[in-house]
């Protein structure tokens, strides 16, 4: 099951237990790296385009909680 990305306007939010900062997040990425190997063969990655980025699944930090993640709006800005 994906797992919906937050945008510029929203936020993710454990549904279980509410929390907004802690996840830890699977993803599958396909991308192309320009690999630079230093004269001792040490790789450097110089410039990476992401060409698919799918989220597998998200669990919450604290309270373990798997794919119990939803959308929320981001608080405003305003002063």
């Amino acid at each position: 099951m994906a797992v919906p990305t937050p945008t510029d306007e929203t936020r993710w939010r454990c549904t279980l237990c509410g929390n907004l900062t802690r996840f830890d997040v699977t993803r599958s990425s396909k991308v192309v790296e320009y690999v630079h190997l230093d004269l001792a063969g040490a790789p450097k990655v110089e410039e990476r385009e992401v060409l698919s980025e799918t989220i597998e699944s998200v669990r919450c930090r604290w309270c373990n909680a798997v794919d119990q993640i939803e959308l929320v709006d981001r608080p405003s800005a305003q002063v």
